[in-house]
Order: C-alpha cells, then sequence, then structure tokens
C-alpha cells in the first residue's frame, strides 16, 4: 500500500508542476509556455490520484478484513 501511495503522490506532485509550467505560470524551464506539458502535466496528476485512492481503497479492505 505505501509504495502506491509514494508513487502517487509524486505523481500528484510532478504533474502539478508540469501543468503550471505548461500553462506559463511557473517560469525559467524549457516547460514554460508549452502546450505540451499543459495537457502532460493534468494526466500524471490524474494518475496519481488514482493510484492515491486506489491504495487507499486497499488499505481500508485489508483494515476491514
Amino acid at each position: 500500500m505505501w509504495p502506491w501511495l509514494a508513487l502517487g503522490i509524486l505523481l500528484v506532485l510532478v504533474g502539478a508542476v508540469w501543468t503550471l509550467q505548461g500553462l506559463n505560470v511557473l517560469g525559467g524551464s524549457a516547460m514554460s509556455g508549452s502546450p505540451l506539458w499543459a495537457t502532460i502535466g493534468p494526466m500524471v496528476l490524474i494518475a496519481g490520484v488514482v493510484l492515491i485512492v486506489i491504495a487507499i481503497v486497499v488499505a481500508r479492505r485489508r483494515k476491514a478484513g
């Protein structure tokens, strides 16, 4: 459970940074202002949220059973 949760949190953070860079909110990178990263970022962020939800559901099922 913990590896999935840690990976999910990491993906959420990376996805958020990539999204903000793609939207040119965070500057100072080759990714800043790039529509590619404004598209990839939210996808990575959503994948991270899915992993976090899976980790929580698995933990609750193990605890209940």
